[in-house]
């Protein structure tokens, strides 16, 4: 399964301060491209939340095209977790109507 990740993904785990919460985000995003994403929940319109149960309870907000695609679209913890599904669903979007503008 390939993973493609966004600038917003990026810049947000670049910025996480807490070393031990990159590392076991990064361990979760290794079992969801073999197929295993344990804990995570679907969010509407094609997209999932990864739930992460360490300190603030992280997310990572994702969409799966088909069988060979995830797309790492945001992250952020319980307490932004409204606002980051919003942003989860533009940039999906985004994406999307970028794909199909060169797809």
């Amino acid at each position: 399964m390939e993973i493609l990740q966004s600038d917003s993904f990026r810049k947000w785990m670049r910025a996480l301060p807490d070393r031990q919460a990159r590392a076991r985000i990064q361990v979760r995003i290794d079992r969801l491209a073999t197929g295993n994403p344990g804990d995570a929940r679907p969010i509407g319109g094609g997209l999932s939340e990864l739930r992460i149960s360490h300190g603030p309870g992280y997310r990572v907000y994702y969409l799966r095209q088909g069988a060979r695609l995830i797309l790492l679209l945001c992250g952020g913890d319980k307490s932004s977790q409204s606002t980051d599904i919003r942003r989860a669903h533009d940039l999906a979007r985004d994406w999307r109507e970028q794909e199909h503008d060169h797809g």
